[in-house]
């Protein structure tokens, strides 16, 4: 499932395919819906030297007032030199059309259940990777990212042209995937619980999760988030500081160290990063409908030279962070360093978004949508074999992990 609603996406995408637990993007999705706005973005596609890849992502946001029918984005690749590197979309099924001397095109579909409504964003997870042990200079190359859509009245934001660059710089690349906001929670036995789509007035959790994709480790992180309007942050932590009017934090985590991802065996102490909430208000007086212009923003604060091991070791875990589990440079790929949130309201006695069912749900665990996800590139770069499945002859596609390969139409 690859194309993915931000409440399916994950970081690991690689383990879910494994489990068969990545489903959104697969054969086309035809639902209900009438004419609307959708618009692409791509973000996080810089790669460390001495990285062996990374994840981007194409962002597709619904900016129109009704859900598409059906959504699907087309990536030109043609342009690539499949020798040397690969930028695959991770998707479970995809067409591809090959060219001249590998693939061309690849198009992959969301799923019904995937579709964005109004205001919402979907990602869809797309892997580079070198297919040499290393590249001799830096190398680029145009990729081209395009929204198909029939139902789509906006052509000026369908298409988006991005360099994929495998650089010969080193340096921390911090990514950030925050979910949309959609379901109400509470807090029971220190435990908080998913109770039900979330209405005006209700109690809900942004959760994000930032893992550093680069070569080098960070020495600890800033973060910035912004709330939508109508919407303010419940609790007070120590590590932040809040606007006058509660809907604005700036966190600093000096002593919050993240290694490269890659570099990531879950043996030791050292994390290449985690998964953070925040608990958020409702206002009383909400209406209805995708409250938008929420952001979280991530900074990496950098080690001073001469960083040694030890230093590592985060020494004060925060309070709302899970850690994953299993010098002078700026960030390398500053593109990724900010994701949007919309916080979705369902009308009283309607559905919504969320998890249905009201407070008699049973206490679902909350865990972030995306958390994992990033977490494991490390497996998606070791598919570089994988990654290849575009330059097979086969034209209907559907990418699986090494052991667990399945006929293809």
């Amino acid at each position: 499932m690859i194309f993915r609603n931000r409440p399916l996406v994950r970081l690991g995408a690689a383990a879910l395919l494994a489990s068969g637990a990545i489903t959104a993007f697969g054969a086309p999705a035809h639902a209900a819906g009438t004419e609307t706005d959708l618009a692409i973005d791509v973000v996080g596609t810089r790669v460390a030297d001495g990285a062996a890849g990374k994840l981007a992502f194409a962002k597709v946001t619904n900016k129109g007032k009704n859900t598409p029918s059906e959504l699907g984005v087309r990536i030109d690749v043609s342009k690539l030199d499949f020798a040397k590197v690969a930028v695959v979309p991770f998707a479970e099924e995809c067409d591809v059309e090959p060219g001249s001397q590998g693939p061309a095109l690849v198009t992959c579909w969301a799923e019904k259940e995937a579709l964005p409504g109004p205001g919402e964003t979907i990602d869809l997870p797309v892997v580079l990777v070198k297919l040499v042990e290393s590249l001799d200079k830096a190398y680029s190359a145009p990729v081209k990212f395009t929204i198909i859509s029939k139902d789509d009245t906006n052509k000026d934001n369908n298409t988006k042209s991005v360099d994929v660059e495998f650089s010969k710089e080193s340096g921390a690349d911090l990514t950030v995937l925050a979910d949309d906001v959609k379901n109400a929670v509470k807090v029971k036995n220190g435990k908080i619980e998913v109770t039900g789509d979330l209405h005006a007035g209700d109690t809900a959790q942004l959760i994000y999760e930032v893992v550093n994709q680069g070569d080098m480790p960070t020495a600890g992180l800033k973060v910035t988030v912004k709330l939508p309007k109508g919407v303010t942050f419940t609790e007070t932590e120590d590590e932040c500081e809040y606007a006058a009017d509660n809907r604005s934090l700036v966190c600093t985590y000096p002593e919050l160290p993240f290694i490269p991802l890659t570099q990531f065996d879950g043996k030791g102490d050292d994390v290449p990063g985690g998964e953070f909430y925040h608990l958020l208000s409702v206002g009383a007086d909400v209406k209805a409908g995708a409250l938008k212009g929420g952001t979280v923003s991530v900074e990496p604060i950098l080690p001073a030279k001469g960083l040694t091991a030890q230093s590592k070791v985060i020494k004060r875990l925060p309070k709302n962070m899970t850690p994953l589990q299993k010098s002078d440079l700026a960030d390398l790929d500053p593109s990724d360093n900010t994701d949007g949130f919309a916080v979705v309201v369902a009308a009283k006695g309607g559905g919504g978004g969320g998890v249905g069912g009201g407070d008699d749900e049973g206490g679902l665990p909350v865990t972030g949508a995306k958390a994992g996800l990033i977490g494991g590139i490390g497996a998606a770069v070791l598919l570089a074999g994988g990654a290849m499945f575009l330059v097979a002859r086969r034209r209907r596609v559907v990418l699986v992990t090494p052991g667990d390969e399945k006929p293809t139409a």
